[in-house]
């Protein structure tokens, strides 16, 4: 498919990368593509970026049909750009793409237009450490319609946002309110999609742990709210007599990327790993006994975010001293050496950005 390209006449570029917010500044172009019954996915360009004009009856605004995904792109000590397992985020978008009802992409197309993409931001990109270019594809239905059916046309867009630390305290523990009160999702429904939905459902009680003193929730199952699922911006690990445990996906947790390289680091490491259903019972008692060692979330946004404390009913736990867990700071230093261009990749995960597309 042509990939058409128009460009603004005075291009920016990020300015103080050592004070970055997360999500508030955004660069000069954008990538836009349509898609209607009859020609399919088509008019793919990169293009200022801009607003959209929305009909009022737009679907998305209405019944939430779109889909995202989140990567970032990585300035390397000798200034090149390079992406993190991006082929794996065009696969999980396919995926969300099919629980909402959306046309799948070409994977290999989209990727070949993030690259496209940042290459034409590279002076976007932030050299300061811990700071990284974040990529936003969305998919959202168009029809100006208010009977409730899939759409039939939709639009592909792609942003791009120089970023610092997602989390107010960088790579510093965080305080997690665990609740049995409040659900976010249920499994056959939108947990395992990356969509609107999936995260509305978890904003008031998100809302609820930041006024009561808490970074994020860590959320449990719809049912028997028992069995612990992910946090609201994140999955979760504890490592448990020296086994990384983690909640297996079964249909209400977000397959995380990061969760699969801190698994997929482990084994190769030697180190235990289980994925299985985990109770906040079991995690309780755990710390009672002495044998929960650390707790830490892993994600796009994060990397890796060490817990410090843990507050379910009316106990509150302090994991291990509160610190940085050696776990949790070995997994950060290994995954973010390798996105950094730090480390070797042995596993192919890095995806080069060249300049010249």
């Amino acid at each position: 498919m042509e990939l058409k390209i128009s460009k603004v006449d005075t291009p920016g570029k990020v300015q103080d990368d050592s004070e970055l917010p997360f999500g508030e500044i955004f660069t000069d172009h954008m990538f836009n593509m349509d898609y209607t019954p009859e020609s399919g996915w088509h008019n793919a360009r990169i293009e200022p970026y801009a607003p959209f004009v929305m009909d009022p009856a737009t679907m998305v605004l209405h019944y939430g049909q779109t889909i995202f995904e989140g990567l970032k792109a990585y300035r390397t000590k000798d200034g090149k750009i390079q992406l993190f397992r991006a082929d794996q985020n065009m696969a999980r978008f396919n995926r969300s793409a099919s629980v909402v009802c959306i046309p799948k992409i070409d994977e290999a197309f989209a990727l070949r237009a993030i690259k496209k993409l940042v290459s034409i931001e590279k002076d976007w990109v932030p050299s300061a450490p811990d700071t990284s270019l974040y990529i936003r594809p969305t998919i959202i239905a168009t029809d100006p319609y208010l009977g409730v059916r899939p759409s039939r046309t939709y639009r592909f867009f792609i942003i791009l946002s120089p970023v610092g630390a997602y989390y107010p305290e960088g790579f510093n523990p965080v305080k997690i309110w665990v609740t049995d009160k409040y659900v976010r999702a249920a499994k056959g429904g939108l947990g395992e999609a990356k969509t609107a939905a999936n995260y509305a459902a978890s904003l008031y009680g998100a809302e609820v742990a930041k006024k009561a003193g808490y970074t994020q929730v860590l959320w449990l199952d719809a049912v028997e709210h028992r069995y612990i699922e992910e946090v609201g911006t994140m999955n979760i690990c504890f490592i448990i007599d020296d086994v990384v445990v983690t909640p297996a996906l079964t249909g209400s947790i977000l397959a995380g990327i990061t969760r699969d390289s801190v698994l997929t680091l482990a084994r190769h490491w030697g180190i235990k790993v289980a994925e299985r259903p985990i109770t906040i019972d079991e995690v309780m008692e755990a710390h009672k006994n002495g044998a929960l060692q650390e707790v830490f979330g892993t994600g796009t946004a994060a990397v890796i975010s060490p817990v410090s404390h843990l507050a379910w009913h009316d106990e509150v736990i302090q994991i291990g001293d509160g610190g940085v867990g050696p776990m949790a700071h070995k997994f950060y230093e290994a995954i973010t050496d390798i996105q950094y261009g730090r480390a070797e990749d042995p596993f192919g995960w890095v995806v080069p950005v060249e300049e010249d597309l």
